[in-house]
């Protein structure tokens, strides 16, 4: 009985698997070189192309804003703020194109694409409207103002400060809660 059970397990092999279905091709929803070639073009234009009118519209603000502000206000800090502006929208038209393909695929979206559409760049506009108006009108005077721009990056490198801090903290609580469990 041994030798049968040799003999047929000896003269069976397993069937081979199927062949795998030649790939197919999809078509990415956007193409991250086109998104930055439209940046390119005209700042906010590649922002239109993926779909992010809100964004779209503050880089193109901002963008004029730095125009504006050079010319009438005082060349030296709003000057710098031209192509930084460029070349933000250039960059950030790539990287997003890129995010929206990796969503499409199924992958896990970049963490910085949350908060892209938030009500932030609303109220951002809001103020650089009022701040603009109150100048047109004569209530604020930039030209007065000029001396104090360096403010405005202490302010911004304090909120990305608070920020990472945050998220560092956030990110803390979440790993010792994560060794607590196992």
């Amino acid at each position: 009985m041994s030798d049968e059970v040799e003999a047929g397990a000896q003269g069976t092999r397993p069937a081979a698997p199927p062949p795998l279905p030649p790939p197919i091709y999809q078509r990415q929803p956007k193409s991250p070189g086109l998104a930055a070639l439209l940046s390119l073009l005209f700042p906010g234009v590649g922002q239109i192309y993926n779909g992010q009118l809100a964004k779209a519209l503050v880089v193109f603000m901002v963008f004029v804003s730095a125009i504006y502000a050079t010319v009438t206000v005082d060349p030296m800090p709003f000057a710098f703020l031209i192509p930084f502006t460029y070349l933000f929208n250039l960059v950030d038209a790539y990287r997003s194109a890129d995010a929206i393909n990796l969503r499409y695929a199924g992958g896990e979206p970049l963490e910085e694409e949350t908060g892209v559409e938030s009500p932030a760049w609303g109220a951002g506009l809001v103020l650089l409207g009022l701040v603009l108006l109150m100048h047109n009108f004569g209530w604020l005077p930039l030209q007065s103002l000029r001396r104090l721009w360096p403010v405005a990056l202490i302010v911004a490198g304090g909120v990305l400060l608070w920020g990472s801090f945050r998220k560092a903290k956030e990110t803390e609580s979440t790993d010792d809660g994560a060794e607590g469990e196992a």
